[in-house]
């Protein structure tokens, strides 16, 4: 190992400056917010669904924007979502709702799932259980929750979540049993 060479920063701030600046990026990709037609996904798998709606190709989903999330990086077992809690999140005890924990872990474990399914494959949600181990406020500007998928079989598949915040702290943990079926 070159010991004089540069190490890359990791401080938090260098960290939140590059999820930010991949957000931005992402965000300018996107032409619509909405649903896909079934039309739009004939023929494609699972990954590639998820990378058209990456690449601004297909709508970008609307709770993305309702619960300031969104999907930033994606590979086949394994999606990464991003958010933002915002004061608008808060439960009357001035913290993060719990139900917004879930929804952005849900997001990622789904995701990795569907990012695994063949053309004419699709999922639902079976079970979902979060660990919240940390709370959250808006002073903390950005999470980050990375789903990988632990088990794929033909009828049921299983995924492993973290919510993290750019120094690296745990906030949230889950995991995810979905069901696998034939779309019509």
């Amino acid at each position: 190992m070159d010991e004089t060479a540069p190490r890359p920063d990791t401080s938090a701030a260098a960290v939140l400056a590059e999820w930010q600046a991949r957000e931005a990026l992402l965000l300018g990709r996107i032409r619509e917010r909405g649903v896909s037609r079934p039309e739009q996904l004939t023929g494609r798998t699972g990954l590639q669904w998820l990378q058209a709606m990456l690449d601004g190709e297909l709508p970008s989903a609307p709770i993305f924007e309702t619960l300031d999330f969104m999907l930033v990086e994606l590979e086949r077992g394994r999606a990464v979502f991003q958010g933002a809690p915002l004061y608008r999140h808060y439960n009357p005890m001035g913290g993060v709702h719990g139900g917004w924990f879930a929804t952005v872990l849900d997001s990622a474990l789904g995701c990795a799932v569907h990012s695994t399914l063949g053309v004419g494959r699709g999922y639902t949600t079976a079970e979902l259980k979060t660990n919240i181990v940390r709370p959250l406020s808006d002073k903390i500007v950005r999470v980050r929750a990375e789903g990988k998928v632990i088990h794929l079989g033909k009828r049921m598949a299983t995924a492993e979540a973290r919510m993290t915040g750019p120094d690296g702290k745990l906030y949230a943990h889950a995991t995810t049993t979905c069901f696998l079926f034939d779309t019509p």
